[in-house]
């Protein structure tokens, strides 16, 4: 007997969308960690303003930086995008801790991330079957 497996394929639109949609969040997020790596004054002020002492800037950057890495690799992208989730959970934390209005924004950029890797990986639609 022949089983027939349905796999969700990609359309060229969905592979595309997710791949500009990809690169339109990782420009930010590489945007983000570089700012953090060289301690610029904005990310230490910033960091500093949401109770973080300045000594954890680079830190903060490192861990993002190698997050983003992960998940613009095509083999750990999923990976990648668990820990960019951790991530921006974290930012949306410190937001809410320090009443900043901006919290949404974090909660945001992660629904981009897993919006643009669900548009161009079959595997992650496989997983999360929707339906119209």
């Amino acid at each position: 007997m022949h089983s027939v497996t349905s796999e969700p394929r990609s359309s060229k639109v969905m592979l595309w969308g997710g791949r500009v949609l990809t690169a339109l969040v990782a420009l930010f997020l590489l945007f983000d960690s570089t700012i953090k790596l060289v301690k610029a004054r904005a990310a230490v002020e910033g960091t500093v303003q949401l109770g973080y002492s300045e000594s954890v800037v680079i830190p903060i950057g490192a861990v993002l930086f190698i997050s983003l890495v992960a998940y613009l690799i095509p083999r750990t992208s999923v990976l990648g995008a668990i820990l960019l989730t951790g991530y921006l959970g974290g930012a949306t934390a410190t937001m809410v801790r320090v009443s900043s209005p901006w919290f949404p924004f974090p909660v945001f950029i992660g629904a981009l991330v897993w919006a643009a890797l669900y548009l161009r990986d079959d595997r992650v639609r496989a997983v999360i079957p929707l339906r119209s």
